[in-house]
Order: C-alpha cells, then structure tokens, then sequence
C-alpha cells in the first residue's frame, strides 16, 4: 500500500469535524476532536504585567502559547501586549478559566469567548431592512451604487433626474442587486462638501420614486443627521453612515426607527501605527455608542473604509487581513468598486477597473464580507456567485 500525506484546509470548527468525519470517527469523537482542529493567533493589547503572566500561564497549560514582553516577567513595563497561539479547544477552556480569576481577568475571559465564537459562526443571521429581510445566512448580497450627484469619480452627473436614477435603479435590480445605495454628496478626495439642504433635495425626489417601485431595500448613503431622518421619513430602509454616528444624533435617530447601519472606519490622515488594531478599537468604540444609543446588535453592518483615511497599501492589507474583523460577529461590507488603489496598482483609468474590482470583491467575500457594494452590478453579481460557490459550495441541481 502506498501512503499519501498531505495538507488539510479548515477555517472553522465545522470544516474540521467534515474532515474528521471523512476518515470515520463517530459523531461524538467528531465533537470532541473537531475544536482542536482549527489554529487561531489572538492578540490581547494593554495588559498589566500580572495580567499577563497569568494569562502565559494558563495557555501554556493547555498546550497553547503567548508571546509577551520581555519585561513582564519581572514587571519591569508598565503594560504589554500578548500574543495567543492555539488552538478554539485551547481559547475555551483558557476562558472558562480566566472567569475565576482576579484582576479583572473575568471580563477578559468573556470576551475571548465571545470572538472565538464569533470566528467560528458559518454564516449570520438574515439582514432585516424595515421588514425586507435579505439572505446573508445563504450567499453574498450585493448592494448597487447609485449617486444623484454632479461630481462622484465614477458615475458623476449621469442620473441627475429622478428618472434616469430610477432607471439605473432597475437595471441593476435585474441584474442582481439586493440592496440600491443611494448618495447625494461625492466623498471622493478633494471632494466639496455640500449642505444638508442640498443633499437632501438631491436624495428625496430620487428616493420617494425607488421605495415606491423597487422590490428591494434602499440604503442612503449619508453622515448628517438631517439627511438621514428626511430619508428616514421618505421610506430609506437602511442608513450607510461613512462617519460611523459620528454627526449628533444620529445614532438615536437610527435607533428610533429600527433600522440597520453601515459603520464606515473612517478619518483624516493615513497615519497608523498598528493599522488593524486602530480599526478594531474604532470600531469597537462605535459598535458600543450604537448599543448604549438603542441601536439592536442585528442592525449593525461594519465596512472597513477602503479608500477612506488610508494609502494603497492600507487599502491592500485590510482586504488581505478582512478576516480579522469576523471576530466581531458583525456583517462585514466592503466597498472596492474601481477605486484610486486598483488604478494605481493597475495603472488603469476609473472606466477600465472592471477586472481590478473583480479581484477585490472576490478575495473581501473569501475573507468574510457578506455584502459588496458594487457600480458594475451584473459582473460583480457573477463573481459574488462563483465565489460563494467555491467556498459554501455548489447545489447542482439548485
């Protein structure tokens, strides 16, 4: 008999009892053994040296490893950081015993729980936009771009009567798209902002036509409170928030009428020292301002911001490192769609991005974005549907 040895693939603790299946453990050692299938690095910031020596401790016990700083041993830092190595098998019992401990280590214990859980979800519940409620538990939605404005980069000036918007609007519903992003005011770079008067009478002929004659949500694409709540009252089914609540009010507004939020990462300068780590404590800071605001966990949508408030290679990392914000539990929605970085990486004008955008939306659904926001809405469709089968898997026969 010739032996083979070869890699195995899993990215959760499903895939690995799959594996573990297939060589005939039953259901039970399935269980047992799948959890200690699936490898996972966690970083912990700002712990206290004896935090940190404890939490070394118990890893090391349970066969994991940390990494932490050299003078933590001897106390010798004020605070450190640590790095987790192990396996879901690992992470639950260090939890279940970190609830035990002192200095604080219960709440950490908890929320190592809850973002190993939240890596381990297969797929999030279905998105409910006023009572639309989408399939995300069942494939990539995509969410069409629709500007009413004179200067977006791409689409600047062309569906100016609410008509013509409405007409596009339905094109790409046919064409696939689940959710229409409708925007009033360009935020390309250099862009002039506008008042909220002038968004609002821009949105609303536009919006009143779309909630009126399309099957499927629209989203407005909006940071200021006044335009959101006009929105709001003309029948908007969600709130796509580049600032992320940051406008007064906001937040209570959204919480008031119950319905789901982009929080956009977002900010002035492309400065970073630990690029993931600042958009993981943005956006744990805005997830915790829409709870305390009313805002349900079920209505929040998380979007990391490409091309907001970062260079292309920020832009490049956060698409390769998507995967880390699934430990939010959160629906991630990445909006790629011929941006600056494909240009500059392709050397390509906004009108030959196609190919470009493809490959980001194809690696940001393989990292766990479940809704893209797209202008090419029949191609992008297609490839959200190749790549949803290559990594949910394919039903022949529908």
């Amino acid at each position: 008999m010739r032996w083979q040895v070869r890699p195995v693939s899993v990215t959760n603790t499903e895939e690995a009892r799959r594996e573990i299946a297939l060589v005939g453990a039953d259901d039970w050692g399935c269980k047992i053994m799948a959890p200690k299938a699936v490898y996972r690095l966690l970083k912990v910031t700002g712990l206290a040296p004896w935090q940190a020596n404890i939490l070394k401790q118990e890893m090391l016990a349970r066969g994991g490893e940390a990494a932490v700083s050299r003078g933590c041993i001897n106390c010798s830092v004020e605070s450190t950081d640590v790095l987790l190595m192990g396996t879901v098998t690992h992470y639950r019992s260090l939890a279940r015993k970190l609830l035990i401990q002192p200095f604080g280590l219960p709440e950490l214990g908890a929320r190592l729980r809850c973002v190993v859980d939240n890596l381990e979800q297969e797929s999030l519940p279905d998105l409910d936009c006023r009572g639309i409620v989408l399939p995300l538990s069942k494939r990539t939605l995509v969410m069409g771009i629709l500007n009413v404005t004179p200067d977006s980069f791409s689409d600047g000036g062309l569906f100016m009567t609410p008509e013509s918007a409405l007409a596009r609007a339905r094109r790409m519903v046919e064409e696939g798209a689940d959710i229409i992003d409708l925007g009033g005011e360009s935020t390309r770079p250099g862009h002039t902002p506008v008042p909220a008067e002038v968004e609002t009478a821009r949105i609303l002929p536009v919006l009143r036509l779309l909630v009126r004659e399309l099957p499927v949500p629209v989203s407005v694409d909006t940071s200021k409170a006044a335009v959101a709540r006009a929105a709001l009252e003309a029948g908007a089914h969600v709130i796509n928030d580049q600032w992320a609540l940051r406008d007064p009010g906001m937040a209570e507004l959204v919480a008031g009428a119950g319905v789901s939020v982009v929080l956009m990462h977002n900010r002035e300068k492309a400065v970073y020292r630990d690029l993931m780590g600042e958009v993981w404590s943005y956006f744990e800071e805005r997830v915790e301002l829409a709870l305390k605001s009313g805002i349900s966990e079920r209505q929040l949508i998380l979007d990391p911001g490409f091309g907001f408030g970062k260079t292309p290679a920020h832009n490049l990392e956060i698409l390769r490192r998507l995967g880390e914000l699934k430990g939010f539990g959160l629906p991630i929605l990445i909006g790629t769609s011929r941006k600056s970085t494909i240009g500059k990486v392709l050397d390509l004008p906004v009108d030959q991005r196609l190919e470009g955008t493809a490959a980001t939306v194809a690696v940001g659904i393989a990292g766990g974005a479940g809704i893209v926001r797209v202008h090419d809405v029949l191609a992008m469709t297609r490839v959200a549907r190749m790549t949803d089968a290559i990594l949910r898997g394919w039903d022949e026969n529908g």
